[in-house]
């Protein structure tokens, strides 16, 4: 398939490009390579993937709708995975408008490109942030998410309202992923285990917010991106057992659906640094800190629907996963 993936020089978008170039896949990458983390790590990634004959790329930004239109034009996709986005809870306290740019008037683009170019089906990231003030674990599709407690996360629950207008007025196949805590080799900079593993290794102290005791669904890059490749794959139709009277918010009488996507499988943030202290061989200088605006305390993706849907298994234990992670940042940063 000619399959377009907007944020390719990102974490999770370099992997899904790799891995349908591996199958023979066409991928056009679409990216704006901004700083917002380093980009030297992003343009590693790229030249990674221009190893591949049937990769190309374009530099654009989702919000540059002229740019994105000839991106479109130029290649022509059959499908679309979006993860292009600005990302993190934390940034969007200090800079909002970046998140109302990238990621509401940015995905406005992309809905309305698949729309005009027939699109066979739109796969899109939305967010574990989205359960907000949500308090029943695990986190469930059906569960509501109306109490975000950061912009990023009312950005996310934003393009699931967006994508399902399009799937009911347009009839435009969607799916939106709910992606938890993704980690592993060639991540990104900004999340936990990489800050983490960068200050234990230079000996500085790291901070854990919630006095550690945050709990995560941490799910390893492979894990995700397969499912994601298996969601791709399947194209939603119609649920045949909706019922309008009580409505399901992950199904619809439109071609809509949307997932969990994570391990199934949470782990306390203490025990998490402890598989990374064993995988290093050095201890950590830890501060406990109160919990920060924005975060939410627990994560645990009930994935059950994903599992009935397309098969989705994730299997990588949070020790193959850490150890795979540190062998990469040794190698890559020489340490």
């Amino acid at each position: 398939m000619k399959i377009l993936v907007t944020g390719a020089a990102g974490f999770i978008g370099a992997r899904l490009s790799e891995r349908l170039l591996e199958r023979g896949d066409t991928v056009l990458g679409y990216d704006n390579l901004n700083d917002y983390y380093d980009p030297t790590l992003k343009d590693a990634r790229l030249q990674r993937l221009h190893a591949h004959t049937g990769f190309s790329f374009v530099r654009g930004a989702l919000e540059d709708r002229d740019a994105l239109d000839a991106a479109f034009a130029g290649f022509e996709p059959q499908r679309v995975v979006n993860l292009a986005a600005q990302a993190g809870v934390r940034y969007s306290l200090q800079n909002p408008h970046a998140y109302v740019q990238s990621n509401l008037v940015g995905f406005m683009n992309i809905l309305e490109a698949c729309r005009h170019r027939g699109v066979e089906h739109l796969i899109y990231a939305s967010s574990s942030s989205v359960y907000g003030g949500n308090r029943k674990l695990p986190f469930a599709v059906e569960d509501s998410v109306d109490h975000p407690l950061s912009l990023y996360a009312a950005s996310k629950k934003a393009n699931e309202l967006m994508a399902h207008t399009y799937s009911h007025l347009y009839r435009l196949p969607t799916t939106g992923l709910r992606f938890f805590t993704v980690y592993g080799p060639w991540g990104r900079p900004d999340m936990a285990l990489f800050q983490f593993t960068r200050k234990i290794l230079a000996g500085e102290p790291i901070d854990l917010f919630n006095n550690g005791q945050h709990t995560r669904d941490f799910t390893y890059i492979d894990d995700i991106v397969e499912g994601v490749i298996r969601t791709l794959d399947h194209v939603p139709g119609p649920d045949p057992l909706y019922d309008a009277m009580q409505p399901n918010p992950a199904t619809s009488d439109a071609p809509y659906r949307v997932y969990n996507i994570g391990n199934n499988a949470p782990v306390q943030l203490l025990e998490y640094i402890e598989v990374l202290e064993r995988a290093l061989g050095r201890k950590a200088e830890r501060r406990l800190l109160p919990l920060q605006p924005g975060d939410v305390p627990d994560t645990f993706a009930d994935v059950s629907a994903l599992q009935r849907d397309v098969g989705y298994a994730p299997s990588t234990p949070v020790e193959t996963g850490i150890a795979s992670f540190v062998a990469w940042y040794r190698d890559y940063y020489g340490v």
